[in-house]
Parts: C-alpha cells; sequence; structure tokens
C-alpha cells in the first residue's frame, strides 16, 4: 500500500532527525562544558575552544539536509514503491545512528583538545585535525542517505 510505504520512509526521517539533532547536542555541549571549565584556568582560550565546541553540531546539519533532501524527494513522487521506501528508511537511520555516535566521539575528542589548552598546551591545530576524523564517517553516511534517494 502507498500510503504505508510513505509513512515507513518519513519515520525513518524522524528518527534520522532526532537522532542526529541529540549527538549534535550532547556533542556541543560536551564541549561548552569542558570549555566553562578551561576558561577558569586560561580564560584567553575562549575563541579557539568555541570553534572546536561547534565541530559535533555538523552532525545535526548533516541530518537536516538529509531531512531536507529526503522531503523534497518524497513531495515530488505520486507511488513510493516499498522498496524505495525501506532504502530510504534504511539510509535515514543509518545517518542517525552514525550521526549521534560520532558526534558524541567527536567531542569527547574536542572535550580532550580543550583540556589541554587550558593547561598551557598549544593544540588547537591539532585538535581542529583529528576531529575531522570522526567527522568523515558522518559525512559517508549523508553520501549514502543522498545516493539511496528514489
Amino acid at each position: 500500500m502507498a500510503t504505508t510505504s510513505f509513512v515507513l520512509a518519513y519515520a525513518g526521517m524522524a528518527i534520522m532527525m532526532i537522532l542526529t539533532c541529540i549527538g549534535s547536542a550532547i556533542g556541543v555541549a560536551v564541549g561548552g562544558n569542558t570549555t566553562v571549565a578551561g576558561l577558569k584556568k586560561n580564560p584567553n582560550m575562549f575563541g579557539k575552544a568555541m570553534l572546536l565546541c561547534v565541530l559535533p553540531s555538523t552532525q545535526g546539519l548533516y541530518g537536516f539536509a538529509a531531512f531536507f533532501l529526503m522531503l523534497s524527494s518524497l513531495q515530488s513522487m505520486d507511488v513510493l514503491t516499498m522498496n524505495q521506501a525501506l532504502a530510504m528508511f534504511a539510509a535515514a537511520i543509518s545517518l542517525g545512528f552514525v550521526g549521534i555516535y560520532s558526534a558524541i566521539r567527536q567531542a569527547g575528542l574536542v572535550a580532550n583538545g580543550i583540556n589541554e589548552m587550558a593547561n598551557g598546551q598549544d593544540v588547537f591545530s591539532k585538535t581542529m585535525i583529528l576531529a575531522v576524523f570522526p567527522e568523515l564517517y558522518a559525512i559517508l553516511a549523508f553520501a549514502c542517505a543522498f545516493l539511496a534517494l528514489p
């Protein structure tokens, strides 16, 4: 039934948004909490620490971009087969879980860098480079979600 396939696709999109946004919110909060604690030791690090804090927010943006692309695709369709709906659902769920996990793990990496900056170590650029690695997997999951669009 066509309605069931649309419900399945929209459910996957909703779960994707929930997971990626939760991951980003947790990630940004972890970085922010570490920054606030570190400012007691090194009040001059705020600008660099803020840049590191924002990195885990991108997973939520990937979720939003995929949601927008999927919504546009669905709105232009009169019929969505169950196979197409399952592909969209699987891609959305994949991005959701990769997004939440990579944002939280990226936040841990960022928090360690911010902590060391508070201790006087010059690790901003190295932390920025290392923080890109968990991000790559969210980008791969986003690309898969895009490729799975009917």
